[in-house]
């Protein structure tokens, strides 16, 4: 009787330790760990691939039940190792070079090795038209000398080592000074006129009175605007510490502040009371004093200058 090509009869197996091995091989067993083996009646060994020779793995493979759980532990020999591992190296694909030509020819053999001819050509025209400005030559001969294609790169050349053609100028005109002319009732040079002294002066002539003017010795006065400040408690306090106390310095006694506001201007010489949205001013009213309050929203300059200016 024959399982899937192997014979169901009791055969001797090598194994890899040394010892045979006989009995009946169930390939119907067969898995990843090994294969039973039936060595007597109602006895069954599990015996794995690793344990069997390389010659009865290659018989073991010859059975397709079998085959895939035994081919990872057959050893190929040495022709099929090399064919296995054998690589095959596929030549890239390369460019055909061009063919062997001429300098010029390859130039004018591509658009763009045209577009370079025509654009040294007309460079080669521009250098030769600032050379003739540079050397004084004239532009027409040496740009249509540079536009002739054999000597289109030497006339340039030539012409910048030529020295520079400088015209030699006219000759100067002597001019002879005129005599000078005398008139009638006229001074001599040299000749001082009894007027034009000094401290003289005509018995009619008029006199213009020089007035100094007096330098005024006030304190500038200094312009605080809305856009340009802002008005708040802590301006007036840093600004203007002053004119919160009653008793005045020396420096700041005769200064006033002059609050200009939508509801009019005062003049002020105290802050009598500030809050954090208004502050509170002592106006003079005749002989007597008033105090005026003034929101900062409303006050559109402050200006500090001297009583008397």
């Amino acid at each position: 009787m024959v399982f899937f090509g192997v014979k169901a009869r009791a055969d001797a197996y090598k194994l890899t330790n040394g010892e045979t091995l006989n009995g009946e091989v169930l390939p119907t067993s067969a898995n990843d760990q090994g294969v039973q083996v039936k060595v007597g009646e109602g006895d069954y060994q599990k015996v794995p691939w690793a344990n069997f020779s390389q010659e009865d793995l290659k018989n073991f493979a010859k059975n397709q039940r079998m085959q895939p759980f035994v081919e990872p532990f057959i050893e190929p020999n040495p022709e099929a190792k090399v064919k296995r591992t054998e690589v095959n190296i596929k030549q890239p694909p390369r460019l055909e070079r061009p063919p062997r030509q001429s300098l010029f020819g390859a130039f004018f053999g591509s658009g763009v090795g045209v577009f370079m001819m025509l654009l040294l050509y007309g460079a080669n025209i521009y250098a030769g038209f600032e050379i003739a400005i540079f050397r004084a030559q004239s532009p027409l001969l040496v740009c249509g000398l540079s536009a002739v294609p054999l000597l289109g790169f030497v006339a340039p050349i030539v012409f910048l080592c030529l020295p520079t053609n400088v015209k030699e100028a006219a000759p100067a005109v002597e001019t002879v000074p005129a005599e000078p002319t005398v008139v009638p009732g006229a001074r001599a040079e040299g000749e001082v006129n009894p007027m034009l002294g000094e401290g003289v002066a005509h018995p009619s002539g008029l006199k213009l009175a020089h007035t100094e003017e007096k330098k005024s010795t006030l304190p500038q006065t200094i312009t605080y605007q809305r856009g340009q400040f802002t008005f708040n408690r802590r301006f007036f306090e840093t600004k203007f510490p002053g004119f919160f106390g009653v008793v005045r310095r020396e420096a700041e006694r005769d200064m006033v502040l002059v609050i200009k506001s939508s509801r009019g201007e005062y003049t002020t010489q105290r802050i009598s009371r500030i809050a954090a949205n208004d502050l509170h001013v002592q106006v003079q009213r005749g002989a007597a004093t008033e105090e005026v309050m003034v929101p900062f929203q409303e006050i559109k300059e402050i200006r500090l200058k001297h009583k008397d200016a």
